[in-house]
């Protein structure tokens, strides 16, 4: 089966800012987290990806589809959620509804009243009147109330409470346990994603760094900590930054189990969150 979601050599410019050859792919019944500091081209590859921007290369393909030549039968299929509400903030949310349900082919009422239930949202509030939560539960009812298959997010824990993002990230949980679907999450919160990814597609600099599964990205790399002199022994290409301490270095490495044979048992190896890994990359490139 096709992936759910395949990108090939996409590119876009801007006059100070460009994408360059963006590739991954996400299979059905998986969430990817798509991770990278602020700038580096998150908003704008989603943006692409749901042709509200026209790429000047490549491929996005939806459900194996062409995302801009078959525009409308995909988009059918996406459930999107920004971080920003692009509601009209004068009607309520039962109003709000009822202007976004036809566009939808198999919009479901049923299901949006569950989750307007679930999500305890007052349906006779205005947008504007809701609060930051309200605001991305509703965003996420709509999302999941027409039978999408792939959800695509952006930012979507940005400045929420600690107990709303975890809510979230249960509703996410729960739903991938349908494996014809599939989750594309962009954030800089990268805590979230140690809960829920499966895969990790790090950007920086409009470039992709590293696509891999969250586990062999995390088991692959070590946060190497001790004296400056562990730098001679450890090859070059295996180390992605070092950061200098009134204790010594602490260093991220590649390929940790070769690097800690190097050292028997001299020097301490810890496990790098994906934060850590995201902080060293995106150091290394502002100093390179």
């Amino acid at each position: 089966m096709e992936p759910i979601l395949e990108i090939k050599n996409l590119r876009k410019n801007f006059d100070s800012f460009s994408l360059k050859d963006i590739n991954l792919s996400l299979e059905r019944g998986y969430i990817m987290g798509f991770i990278g500091p602020n700038g580096a081209g998150k908003s704008t590859t989603i943006k692409l990806i749901m042709n509200l921007i026209k790429r000047d290369s490549g491929e996005i393909k939806i459900f194996g589809k062409d995302n801009i030549k078959n525009e409308i039968e995909v988009k059918n299929k996406i459930g999107f959620v920004l971080d920003e509400n692009h509601y009209y903030d004068e009607v309520t949310v039962t109003q709000m509804k009822n202007i976004v349900a036809p566009f939808y082919k198999e919009w479901d009422e049923k299901v949006f009243d569950k989750y307007i239930k679930d999500f305890e949202l007052p349906v006779d509030k205005k947008i504007k009147e809701l609060s930051k939560g309200m605001k991305m539960k509703f965003s996420l009812a709509i999302a999941l109330s027409h039978n999408a298959s792939l959800l695509i997010m952006d930012e979507p824990t940005s400045g929420l409470d600690p107990v709303i993002r975890s809510e979230l990230l249960d509703i996410l949980t729960e739903l991938i346990q349908d494996e014809n679907k599939g989750i594309f999450f962009s954030t800089h919160i990268t805590s979230d994603l140690d809960k829920i990814a499966d895969y990790i597609t790090f950007i920086n600099d409009g470039e992709i760094v590293l696509s891999d599964t969250k586990d062999s990205l995390l088991e692959n790399y070590g946060l190497l900590k001790g004296p400056k002199s562990l730098m001679d022994s450890i090859d070059k290409k295996d180390i992605v930054g070092v950061k200098e301490n009134q204790y010594g270095l602490e260093t991220l490495v590649r390929n940790k189990n070769k690097v800690m044979r190097l050292f028997n048992g001299k020097a301490v190896m810890e496990k790098p969150t994906l934060d850590d890994i995201m902080v060293y990359y995106t150091r290394r490139n502002e100093h390179a």
